[in-house]
């Protein structure tokens, strides 16, 4: 084979490893369902019941000396001071006066009503509201920003959660965004083309603490950024297939 032949086959072949593709996250061994499915399950979300390390506020109207992270304060008590108590793994919170209290498996109502029972021996017609402060779902792939997404409130869609991470990168596929959701120890995974939703659709498309949101990479990022890479290793190469021919 001459020398020439060889180098160009040299540069095929390093072209060719540059141009792979790496293997794509969270393939399943079935089919992701779609976006009717989604939102068939959306409908049949369960309520969120109180599980160990859940972190919860507690608001007791003109009560702030019983309150954990009290919303009717005037100062800032959100997560982030620490206003807050956790369940435990045997799913018992702490409070102040009443002390230790089972909450694992209950709604947030259901736990209201068992706290403001806990609390009339004490208090008059309580008046008090118990928040979960991290609910959440994560952001991964080309979004501006990947990460955590607290679930503020009960429904919260797709979109909004999109719109938290700073919206879609440049190179992003939205017709092919994953949703992997995990309730009581069974997997669902689904795919949804958001360019042929309706605004009812993406109304009803809501969240679940847990979920994982994939927003995948178009092909053409993956030739963007290796064609430099290509062309300097051509040139490099050619470079020294020109030395050797000389000499």
């Amino acid at each position: 084979m001459k020398t020439s032949t060889k180098w160009a086959c040299l540069i095929l072949l390093f072209a060719n490893l540059l141009s792979c593709q790496t293997r794509k996250l969270f393939d399943s061994a079935t089919p992701p369902m779609g976006i009717e499915e989604f939102i068939e399950d959306c409908q049949a979300l369960p309520l969120h019941l109180l599980q160990a390390d859940d972190k919860i506020s507690l608001s007791i109207w003109n009560h702030d000396d019983l309150s954990i992270g009290s919303i009717f304060g005037i100062y800032n008590s959100n997560e982030v001071y620490g206003k807050w108590t956790m369940v435990d793994q045997e799913g018992f919170i702490l409070l102040p006066k009443v002390g230790k209290l089972q909450v694992k498996g209950l709604t947030t109502q259901e736990a209201n009503a068992l706290i403001t029972s806990a609390y009339r021996p004490w208090l008059k017609d309580p008046i008090l509201t118990i928040k979960v402060l991290n609910r959440e779902v994560n952001i991964l792939g080309e979004v501006m920003q990947q990460g955590t997404i607290l679930l503020e409130k009960e429904r919260n869609t797709l979109v909004e959660a999109l719109a938290q991470s700073g919206g879609f990168d440049f190179y992003a596929d939205t017709r092919h965004i994953k949703i992997i959701r995990t309730i009581n120890h069974q997997q669902k995974q689904f795919l949804i083309d958001l360019t042929q939703t309706t605004d009812r659709q993406q109304a009803q498309m809501w969240l679940y603490h847990g979920d994982i949101i994939y927003v995948p990479t178009k092909g053409g990022k993956t030739v963007d950024k290796k064609t430099p890479l290509i062309v300097a290793l051509a040139s490099v190469i050619t470079a020294i297939a020109v030395l050797i021919s000389v000499q």
